[in-house]
């Protein structure tokens, strides 16, 4: 095998293994951010106040679906970074927009939210120009 291919297979490697990363690191993301919502609708509507942030925090702080929703969230970002380490953030970061699918789902699926043809139509555009950056 001569040099070239030699090169060529590991910037290959090295894209696949990135690539790995940014999916388990926007899963995560997701995964994170579906317990956050769980977490939070059991509380129900919460407001912002100078009197009641303490209580509010203690609230969400002691919530088991809070707490290991960001506990994943977390573990996604340090795949996050270790792909950032191996490729150009213009290639990885329009994977995160991935999140949108997810997210969508997981709102109809599990929230039971309604999902408007306006909605699908966005997160299929999303998907498409995802699609076509990976290409690149």
């Amino acid at each position: 095998m001569d040099a070239v291919q030699v090169s060529f297979n590991r910037r290959k490697s090295k894209m696949n293994i990135a690539i790995v990363y940014i999916l388990i690191s926007v899963l995560s993301g997701a995964l994170g951010q579906i317990l956050l919502k769980k977490g939070m609708s059991g509380m129900g509507p919460l407001t912002l106040s100078v009197d009641q942030i303490g209580h509010i925090l203690w609230q969400i702080g002691t919530n088991p679906y809070v707490v290991i929703g960001l506990s994943i969230y977390v573990g996604g970002t340090v795949f996050w970074l270790t792909a950032l380490s191996r490729v150009d953030l213009s290639f990885a970061y329009p994977f995160a927009s991935l999140s949108y699918v997810i997210m969508l789902i997981a709102a109809w699926q599990l929230f039971n939210e309604s999902i408007s043809p306006l909605r699908v139509l966005g997160t299929v555009v999303v998907g498409i120009g995802v699609f076509l950056i990976s290409r690149s």
